[in-house]
């Protein structure tokens, strides 16, 4: 399955063969050991290290629940007649199919996927980068790309990547994907980082958004057995990310349930010095949250540990 398509998630292969992800999990450990394959955080790839990339046909099949979910709860962050810049990715594609229903938006993106989603959108305008076409991910990108952008000023810039680390910030795997995302990034006042669990520890060749520039983090539920993912998100938010999580059992944060239908979230505080105190979120407001009952984010990852 691999060789077929490049990437392969561990909850797919649970489910072809039938058995549970903990034996799936320990059965691609020796495979990794033989050097046939190289294990990601939910799932596995060929080997390659840092260099290799896996196309947008792969990469749609990876954690397509987590996808969703965030996708969910970015839209909630982005208001009418904003405008905004959207990066190229599996996950800002699902963001873009939930911005068609925001009127007034302007949104300025170098993906064709994303530019596809909101074709059809009446009251959405979409601003698209000039550039060469990157086949494997649908992205315009080089010079042409990066020289459209000079100049833009946009509210917020949504972005994906390959990997999140603490250390690093966000990071792709591609050097012309990374240099136009850094000049998306140029033109945002706020950077909003959609990245899964998969995603979280994950340190790929090229830096595109240091963890200082990152403003938001929006992120699924790790797994009670990805601790790695855990700490990941407790150092981001040691720096002063703004970590907001969709799904799990917990919730959100504050006295009031989530409405039914609604995707359920919660956000982590932000401990670091990096940033002064900040409004909460649209997004927040209209879950009707209470900043007064939240918890350290030491106490968040505490109890994804526990579960």
């Amino acid at each position: 399955m691999v060789r077929a398509n490049g990437a392969v998630s561990l909850r797919e292969l649970a489910r072809v063969v039938q058995t549970s992800e903990v034996t799936v999990r320990r059965d691609v450990r020796a495979l990794e050991a033989e050097g046939l394959l190289d294990r990601r955080h939910g799932g596995a790839v060929l080997p390659g290290g840092f260099t290799r990339e896996s196309g947008f046909p792969q990469k749609s099949h990876l954690a397509t629940a987590e996808k969703t979910a965030i996708a969910d709860l970015a839209a909630g962050l982005v208001e009418e007649g904003e405008a905004i810049v959207v990066g190229a990715g599996t996950t800002t594609q699902e963001l873009a199919r939930r911005l068609a229903r925001v009127p007034g938006l302007t949104v300025v993106t170098n993906s064709l996927l994303v530019a596809q989603a909101l074709a059809h959108a009446n009251r959405v305008e979409v601003v698209m980068t000039g550039g060469t076409l990157r086949g494997s991910n649908y992205a315009l990108v080089g010079s042409g790309a990066e020289q459209s952008l000079q100049g833009l000023r946009v509210s917020r810039a949504f972005l994906s990547g390959s990997g999140l680390t603490a250390e690093r910030g966000l990071s792709t795997s591609n050097m012309l994907s990374a240099s136009v995302d850094r000049a998306l990034v140029q033109a945002a006042a706020e950077v909003v980082v959609l990245a899964d669990h998969t995603k979280l520890g994950t340190d790929t060749m090229f830096q595109t958004v240091p963890t200082d520039v990152i403003t938001r983090l929006v992120t699924d539920d790790p797994p009670p057995h990805d601790d790695r993912a855990a700490t990941e998100l407790q150092a981001l938010a040691d720096q002063g990310v703004q970590i907001t999580v969709a799904g799990g059992q917990s919730g959100t944060v504050g006295p009031d349930p989530v409405p039914t239908g609604r995707q359920q979230r919660r956000d982590m505080p932000l401990p670091g010095p990096r940033r002064g105190p900040q409004l909460r979120s649209a997004a927040a407001s209209m879950l009707g949250e209470s900043t007064a009952g939240e918890r350290s984010a030491a106490a968040r990852v505490a109890d994804m540990r526990r579960r």
